[in-house]
């Protein structure tokens, strides 16, 4: 019996290929990348592709203004009123 519960709540979870087809339009909407192309159509795969290109922009992104931050930081006196409007910005 463990095994029967096991295959239906396995297939109670798959996902559909309507919730796929769904789920990739709904990145393709976020991604400017694509967003900005005169056709609204691209394939499943282009969409992947470039969902992960432009997190890793983002990643780069964070990390050369967290680099950028650091170096500001360091040269600023930590009791001056930059360094009171920097921390601002973090919290």
């Amino acid at each position: 019996m463990s095994s029967r519960r096991s295959r239906e709540s396995s297939s109670s979870s798959r996902i559909t290929d309507d919730q796929i087809i769904e789920l990739v339009s709904k990145l393709q909407q976020l991604l400017p990348e694509i967003r900005n192309r005169r056709s609204n159509k691209a394939s499943a795969n282009k969409v992947l592709q470039e969902t992960c290109n432009y997190i890793r922009s983002l990643h780069k992104e964070v990390d050369d203004l967290s680099e950028r931050l650091s170096q500001l930081l360091s040269t600023v006196d930590a009791d001056s009123p930059e360094a009171g409007i920097i921390r601002s910005l973090i919290m």
